[in-house]
């Protein structure tokens, strides 16, 4: 008897089948490789920041900012205008204050006769006194001339009588310097504002935490350096009364 012919089975063989399932688990397998490998960069780099600047730990539980950090922080640092307890005339008195200030410091120099000597104007880092170079020291020098201290009396005096911050800038003229004692400008400029410093702390027993002493050398002309008269005008010293509603790197 004969054998029947083993019937053909149609379609595609079965182990196509386990090859294509096999195929597709791999497919899914590098693609989440490859979603888990794309970094955020914005995430990543706020990550990066919180090594920089430890701040961040003490707003966010975490160093990734909120989804909506303005709830959180709502919370914990509640918005003055909502209760009503914030006034504008708070702000506006403060601006009004330095206002003031510059008047009576104006009329001070006045009648202490001072107006010729020391310059007061207003900008927005507070009141600005300006005394030239030839009415503290000698070309070249941060030791303060004996005439000098009379006038730094008074100037203490007025610092004596408020609480603000005080900045006191030394500027000289684009001519070089170089001594023992001040190799550049930069020396000779932060010496000179040192010694302003240090007398009127010593001669009115001003608190010395009021007081910051900045050297900018040639840096900040206020006329070009390019005549005798300019040249005077830019070495100069900077007494500056800050208002405290103006607080900045640049003040301070």
């Amino acid at each position: 008897m004969r054998r029947r012919k083993r019937q053909e089975e149609k379609g595609a063989p079965k182990w196509m089948v386990t090859f294509s399932d096999m195929m597709t688990l791999i497919l899914v397998f590098f693609i989440l490789l490859f979603s888990m490998s794309v970094v955020d960069a914005q995430k990543f780099r706020a990550i990066a920041d919180s090594f920089q600047q430890r701040q961040v730990f003490e707003f966010f539980p975490s160093v990734i900012d909120l989804e909506n950090p303005s709830e959180q922080i709502g919370e914990e640092f509640p918005n003055p205008y909502e209760d009503g307890s914030y006034d504008e005339s708070e702000s506006d008195a403060q601006e009004y204050d330095m206002d003031e200030l510059l008047i009576e410091v104006q009329d001070f120099l006045v009648e202490n006769d001072l107006n010729e000597l020391i310059s007061a104007t207003r900008d927005d880092r507070g009141v600005v006194l300006v005394l030239q170079e030839r009415t503290l020291f000698e070309t070249a020098e941060a030791v303060l001339i004996d005439t000098a201290m009379p006038f730094l009396d008074k100037v203490g005096t007025l610092l004596a009588t408020i609480p603000n911050m005080v900045k006191v800038e030394g500027h000289t003229d684009s001519r070089p310097i170089s001594n023992f004692r001040y190799p550049s400008n930069w020396e000779l400029s932060g010496a000179r504002a040192s010694s302003v410093i240090r007398y009127l702390i010593d001669a009115k027993e001003l608190d010395p935490q009021r007081f910051v002493a900045t050297g900018y050398g040639d840096t900040r002309p206020v006329v070009p350096n390019t005549t005798v008269d300019n040249l005077r005008l830019n070495r100069r010293v900077v007494i500056v009364i800050s208002d405290p509603t103006h607080a900045s790197d640049e003040t301070f």
